[in-house]
């Protein structure tokens, strides 16, 4: 066996050697880390001559010595995605985005991957899954959707974790469905928002307010049901877009959260119409206050709730 001995900055110390196992040849690395000094080992076999061993050595000293040193513990891919998702995007992202990452996670990549390992992971099994997923039935953006939460968490892996030296998830193609006839996008015609409303109007009159301020402004369902009095301006005729209402929130929770993208923080001019029918709008509500008293929700203040001051249901808007 013969062997070199180096030593690395900042005082990492390391032993090479190698050996011949059969026809093949192994390299073996020892060396103790500067900060922890623990010892530790690398090794791999399989070269067909001395040369090639020594070469793949040299390359993965330099690693070492670069501080790129590829974390080979075994941990699960399971494991490893629900330890990023606490770790990494519990209370830095919003928690819509939170619960889609979970969702992504729990109901899509753990199912079909089960008890494999992080490290065992490869583009080619990579893109079998998201083929998987397209012969299942899912759209392009759904399985952009997936797509982006494991990329997202294998480049954590990559870096800053260093437990992987490349990410499988760079390269991969993302299915396309083939274009049909059917329209992309379905949509009530103008010609028929009169009839919707005046059956929303027949059914609920707070789904009517709901639904005509939507149309009128262009609003989403989550910015309209947090609207808040002091948020609209009837005397100038406008609304500020500032918040969204978390319709996923749990006891103890904030129901407002942030609107979709800073830009969305906006302030929308309303017709002179639809500040008349606001406006009677807020008679009713002040009234509603009035007759349910200490049950109505005054800390709320919105302006589409139930008549108790409550946020409307989500199933309900949908």
């Amino acid at each position: 066996m013969g062997h070199v001995t180096n030593t690395f900055n900042r005082g990492v110390e390391r032993l090479a050697s190698f050996r011949k196992r059969g026809d093949k040849w192994q390299y073996r690395i020892v060396y103790r880390d500067p900060y922890t000094k623990e010892k530790k080992e690398i090794s791999k076999s399989g070269f067909k001559t001395k040369k090639e061993a020594q070469v793949a050595a040299n390359i993965e000293e330099k690693k070492v010595f670069n501080g790129l040193e590829i974390d080979r513990t075994s941990v699960s891919l399971k494991n490893y995605l629900r330890e990023w998702l606490v770790e990494f995007k519990e209370g830095n992202v919003r928690k819509n985005t939170f619960v889609l990452h979970q969702r992504n996670i729990e109901k899509h990549i753990i199912p079909y991957f089960k008890e494999a390992d992080l490290k065992d992971i490869k583009p080619m099994g990579y893109q079998k899954f998201l083929n998987y997923l397209d012969e299942q039935g899912y759209s392009t953006r759904t399985i952009e959707i997936i797509h982006t939460t494991m990329y997202n968490a294998l480049q954590t892996a990559v870096k800053p974790l260093k437990k992987l030296e490349e990410n499988p998830c760079d390269g991969v193609q993302i299915p396309k469905k083939k274009k049909t006839n059917k329209k992309s996008l379905e949509y009530i015609p103008s010609d028929q928002i009169g009839e919707f409303l005046r059956v929303a109007r027949q059914d609920n009159y707070i789904y009517y307010m709901f639904f005509k301020t939507l149309i009128e402004t262009g609003m989403r369902k989550g910015e309209a049901a947090a609207l808040q009095r002091r948020d609209i301006d009837l005397k100038n005729g406008y609304i500020d877009i500032n918040k969204t209402l978390d319709f996923q929130t749990k006891e103890g929770e904030s129901l407002f959260g942030e609107t979709k993208t800073y830009e969305s923080i906006r302030r929308i001019k309303i017709s002179d119409s639809l500040c008349r029918e606001l406006s009677k709008h807020m008679n009713i509500l002040n009234e509603n206050r009035i007759v349910y008293n200490d049950i109505y929700n005054h800390e709320l203040d919105l302006v589409f709730c139930r008549e108790d001051g409550n946020i409307l249901p989500k199933s309900t808007l949908h």
